[in-house]
């Protein structure tokens, strides 16, 4: 199956686990209504996080704004994902160049994943992109920084949360590099 393909089906895939499942289950970390804000975990920017290494950046920002687009249309947010997906798809290639041990030219029709990378950079990677797109959303959904520490307790509730998602879709929907003994 060619790239495009599988590209445009984890699109797919990836959109309509947001839409269907993950946008209906509002999460609190405890029962106490005045305890954590709701927040719902967003998947949606491993599509862009996933995408081969040597995609152009041109071709990254159009993606990040249909990817975002599309989210913002089934959620009425007018724009916000957009912009915060747009702004991750900007900074992808400098983040992978630096967590990568060799050249980005190096890794042809590779994508970022934790075969190639280690389940740790990885991670620091998905983290780092992540929590940059949440702080971006939620100031933007708030507004305000009156509150800065429900904010920063938004941020951060919701970008682990959906850390831990991701690391299920990995898990899920990936091949796991089976090590043969020798």
């Amino acid at each position: 199956m060619s790239d495009y393909v599988k590209n445009l089906l984890r699109f797919c895939l990836i959109i309509l686990i947001q839409e269907l499942i993950l946008n209906k289950i509002n999460l609190r970390w405890w029962s106490n209504p005045a305890g954590f804000p709701v927040f719902v975990p967003y998947v949606y920017p491993l599509f862009i996080l996933l995408l081969p290494i040597e995609t152009p950046v041109w071709l990254m920002l159009i993606l990040g704004l249909v990817t975002g687009l599309t989210v913002d249309t089934f959620n009425s947010t007018a724009g916000m994902h957009a912009m915060a997906t747009v702004l991750i798809a900007y900074l992808r290639t400098n983040v992978l160049a630096a967590l990568m041990p060799k050249h980005l030219s190096e890794y042809p029709g590779q994508s970022p994943n934790v075969k190639n990378m280690g389940w740790v950079p990885f991670l620091v990677y998905c983290g780092f992109l992540i929590l940059i797109h949440h702080t971006v959303f939620f100031l933007v959904e708030l507004w305000s920084v009156n509150n800065i520490a429900y904010l920063l307790l938004k941020i951060v509730a919701s970008a682990i949360t959906s850390l831990l998602f991701i690391v299920v879709y990995l898990l899920l929907f990936t091949k796991q590099a089976v090590q043969r003994s020798a």
